[in-house]
């Protein structure tokens, strides 16, 4: 049997003093936006259903999309998707053994940040 008294137990951790690295950073972000489309796809397959249904429906959706808070809820749901959507290819390269070097992960997960944010930033724009 081994001895479990000697050996140290972790201590504990204050999560907000742990400073994560940015490719972790764009992991959990992965994680959260996942997250967040699945818990809204019955709002976004209602919005779909009442945007083609009828005119009268059409005229419901357009009342709840413009809102300023739907409109901010969906320019969310934006970069949920474009964040998912980039870093998913990110984690499909890295899969293949492509950009593992702590260099390129950090160039990758910038790149991710930046590109999901521009494209937020221009289609947000576009489409407000």
């Amino acid at each position: 049997m081994a001895n479990t008294a000697s050996k140290t137990r972790p201590k504990f951790l204050q999560l907000t003093s742990i400073r994560l690295p940015l490719p972790g950073i764009v992991s959990i972000l992965h994680r959260i936006s996942g997250a967040g489309l699945f818990l809204c796809l019955p709002l976004l397959l209602w919005l779909f259903d009442a945007s083609l249904g009828s005119a009268e429906s059409f005229e419901e959706f357009s009342a709840v999309v413009g809102h300023p808070l739907a409109k901010l809820l969906l320019l969310g749901l934006m970069w949920a998707y474009l964040h998912h959507f980039c870093a998913g290819i990110r984690f499909l390269l890295l899969d293949m053994h492509k950009g593992l070097e702590l260099s390129v992960a950090r160039k990758s997960s910038m790149a991710v940040l930046v590109v999901s944010l521009t494209l937020t930033v221009i289609l947000g724009v576009k489409l407000w």
